[in-house]
């Protein structure tokens, strides 16, 4: 399994010549080093509806004629925009072939912005957790520090913890600490962090504590890989 970091929340996740992709935010990204028409995929995955997280999901989707998978509400705005769906929502399963993708809850904030600026609702935030080639990552979209976090480390046994570390908006690197020895990770990935000042974070201190805490982290820079 390879998870590709293209920067921000948005991860791709290669299995066996297949794809998917989660949070598609390329063009508003200044630091991005891959556009939208050079990704090839097999699903577009969102974890909720704010603009950082979904402004590249229907042109990737359109062009590679896949299914955005989001919660029921997010689908249904997508379906607007003559792109392929699968609404689900907490709780739910959905099997890709290569890859099964269980919707959890997070803790957030989801509205969707109008070309007007009106907002409308976004549906419930959520994070996956993807399981495939006998590997699963957790993916927590962006969420505070919640004490079910431990429920899912008792659930399952996660080999990555992709988990924003920016505060502000997120959990900072204090609570992610936590999420983190919460989850039973063995490994993290953070994202959501130093893409716009509010959310600036010291990535080396955060590894540092990691690895204090027996715990293997990896800050990748945009485009850069690791496999699992």
């Amino acid at each position: 399994m390879k998870i590709i970091y293209h920067g921000h929340s948005c991860i791709q996740i290669e299995v066996n010549g297949k794809s998917l992709i989660i949070d598609p935010f390329l063009r508003g990204n200044p630091a991005a080093v891959t556009k939208p028409e050079d990704i090839q995929t097999d699903m577009v995955l969102l974890t909720h509806a704010h603009v950082d997280h979904i402004l590249d999901a229907a042109p990737i989707a359109l062009q590679n004629n896949v299914p955005v998978v989001a919660n029921v509400e997010l689908a249904g705005y997508m379906e607007g925009k003559g792109v392929q769906t699968i609404g689900m929502n907490i709780g739910g399963t959905v099997d890709f072939g290569f890859a099964k993708a269980t919707m959890i809850h997070a803790f957030h904030t989801s509205s969707i912005t109008l070309e007007d600026g009106q907002r409308i609702y976004g549906g419930t935030p959520a994070g996956f957790i993807i399981e495939a080639e006998g590997r699963t990552v957790l993916h927590s979209g962006d969420t505070g520090l919640f004490g079910d976090l431990k429920m899912f480390g008792e659930l399952y046994d996660i080999d990555l913890a992709i988990l924003p570390i920016g505060g502000h908006f997120t959990m900072g690197p204090e609570h992610a600490l936590i999420a983190a020895k919460w989850l039973g990770a063995k490994h993290v990935l953070p994202i959501h962090y130093n893409t716009f000042p509010p959310i600036v974070q010291d990535v080396g201190a955060f590894v540092q504590a990691l690895s204090e805490a027996g715990i293997k982290g990896s800050p990748l820079a945009y485009g850069e890989s690791l496999e699992l």
